[in-house]
């Protein structure tokens, strides 16, 4: 006769621990932190090297006034230190239009300075037939 033998379903093998959820928070935080990192390192390697544009704090140029005039056309005037010009700026390409002659100190306005928050603040509560 043949034997048949019997096979016992066996338990599978023990299910790896469950993971708590702060472990994995901690995880992909420092992930998420170190692909910041490298994010900033290679900005500031492109920088470095050169290739990131460079930012000018003194600029010859200055846009001081500009209009719109189509959906992609614009008149717009740019001081230098020599002239004024009248540039049209359109999608494709820039045309000089005029020159103007460079704006004279006595032209600018004066920047009014600042007032601080506090008497910002004291004038808006201010109100007329109010008393103080």
């Amino acid at each position: 006769m043949m034997n048949t033998q019997s096979h016992a379903l066996q338990p599978a093998a023990p299910a790896a621990p469950a993971l708590s959820t702060g472990s994995v928070v901690t995880q992909v935080s420092s992930v998420l932190a170190v692909i910041v990192l490298l994010i900033l390192a290679c900005a500031w390697l492109a920088r470095r090297l050169g290739f990131a544009p460079k930012t000018v704090s003194n600029q010859a140029l200055k846009v001081s006034a500009s209009v719109q005039v189509g959906q992609r056309e614009r008149v717009v005037i740019v001081d230098t230190a020599e002239a004024r010009l009248v540039l049209g700026v359109t999608a494709a390409q820039i045309t000089h239009l005029h020159t103007l002659p460079p704006v004279t100190p006595e032209e600018r306005a004066p920047a009014a300075a600042p007032q601080d928050f506090r008497q910002l603040l004291q004038n808006l509560v201010k109100r007329p037939g109010k008393p103080q």
